[in-house]
């Protein structure tokens, strides 16, 4: 990325990271390096980069492939699901396509049951999750599951995956976290510095280049010319600040996000999992055990299908008072039950313990309620 490019143009080459896959998917195979479509934050991405693969997220965000999905799942299954097991069947996601194995992951009974018709057609991995994140069990089984992940990874590569491998890998996705926290930080700034479409488009299209090196670099550069624009006095106007939590967001529930922005408010800070979730905290590169640390990172994540999920409280509480929030909007994928439910103790946490303004909105990948959503975040911004 050349610095000379103006942010604009900077923030679309971002954008245009999974619409050009494609051609960057078949560059990388070309390379007869493996490929591993992932589904969730939870995966220990350092584990496949250890031994020079590429992972990508398969989570599809369009209703393009529901219909085809729907012939054999459940209308009344979480879109999300839905729209990755369709784009995986009628091979119309490239990603999916260049995989040579998918790791899934127990976070929800519709996503392990998809996985079970998924591995039909492609070699899948399930890693099973414990469901509460705070025993010794627990930690023990995830420490497990993750030195299983290799251990299935080195049989069906016929490779070997040693730990200072897995050390440098750790190293490599500590600094591209951090470069990406670098990044977002930027929402901090009031007035604000760039919109939360841009800072969306740098987190959702930073999961698609595939040289990290270069991907750091990118983001690092980034951050630096919105500050040194900032300081110039490149500002945006002062509006309502939102934070943005719930399910994962976008491709087409980016569409909460123009709601919220075109009706005169700023998103500045995105918990979701393509946001803060999985970014935040790093890998302790100081503990001698990669696997104990590796462990203790991932389980950190404040996912719903967590009981009790401490965590993601925990960070709400930090990013509102760091960001400056004026409002938080809990999005809700329909059928997703366990961030459903769980929008009960974000509002009173919200409402009661940090005294703001909260509002659920519950959505799926068509686009059929943007005229209610603008209704509503109108509604929700004028009361602000």
């Amino acid at each position: 990325m050349e610095i000379r490019k103006d942010l604009p143009a900077i923030f679309e080459e971002f954008s245009e990271a999974r619409r050009n896959g494609f051609i960057a998917a078949n560059d990388f195979k070309k390379q007869n390096k493996p490929m591993i479509g992932t589904f969730c934050t939870f995966m220990p991405q350092e584990i496949p980069l250890a031994m020079g693969a590429a992972t990508v997220s398969l989570c599809a965000t369009s209703d393009e492939t529901i219909s085809e999905a729907e012939k054999e799942l459940p209308r009344n299954l979480c879109p999300l699901i839905k729209s990755s097991y369709g784009f995986g069947k009628t091979d119309k996601c490239p990603y999916f396509y260049f995989s040579d194995m998918i790791i899934g992951e127990t976070t929800c009974d519709g996503k392990k049951k998809m996985f079970e018709l998924m591995g039909e057609f492609k070699p899948v991995h399930i890693m099973q999750l414990p469901n509460n994140p705070t025993t010794k069990e627990s930690f023990a089984m995830w420490k497990n599951e993750i030195i299983q992940l290799k251990e299935v990874m080195e049989e069906q590569f016929n490779t070997k995956i040693n730990e200072e491998d897995i050390r440098k890998a750790i190293n490599l996705k500590n600094r591209e976290r951090q470069a990406l926290k670098d990044f977002y930080s930027l929402g901090k700034l009031n007035p604000p510095a760039l919109s939360g479409e841009d800072i969306l488009k740098v987190l959702y299209g930073s999961t698609f280049k595939f040289d990290r090196e270069a991907n750091i670099n990118d983001i690092n550069a980034l951050t630096e010319k919105v500050k040194a624009e900032y300081a110039a006095g490149k500002k945006l106007e002062s509006k309502p600040r939102i934070l943005i939590t719930g399910c994962p967001i976008g491709g087409v529930t980016e569409k909460v996000v123009k709601a919220i922005e075109e009706n005169g408010a700023q998103v500045v800070f995105f918990e979701n999992c393509m946001g803060a979730k999985a970014i935040e905290d790093m890998v302790d590169e100081s503990n001698p055990d990669v696997y104990e640390a590796l462990a203790e990172k991932y389980l950190k994540i404040g996912c719903s299908c967590m009981s009790p999920n401490l965590n993601r409280a925990k960070m709400l509480n930090k990013a509102i008072d760091a960001y400056q929030v004026d409002a938080v909007v809990d999005v809700i994928l329909q059928a997703c039950h366990t961030y459903a439910i769980e929008t009960v103790n974000i509002k009173k946490f919200v409402n009661g313990e940090k005294e703001l303004p909260y509002i659920s909105i519950e959505t799926d990948y068509s686009t059929s309620d943007i005229g209610q959503l603008n209704t509503r975040m109108a509604a929700f911004i004028e009361m602000l």
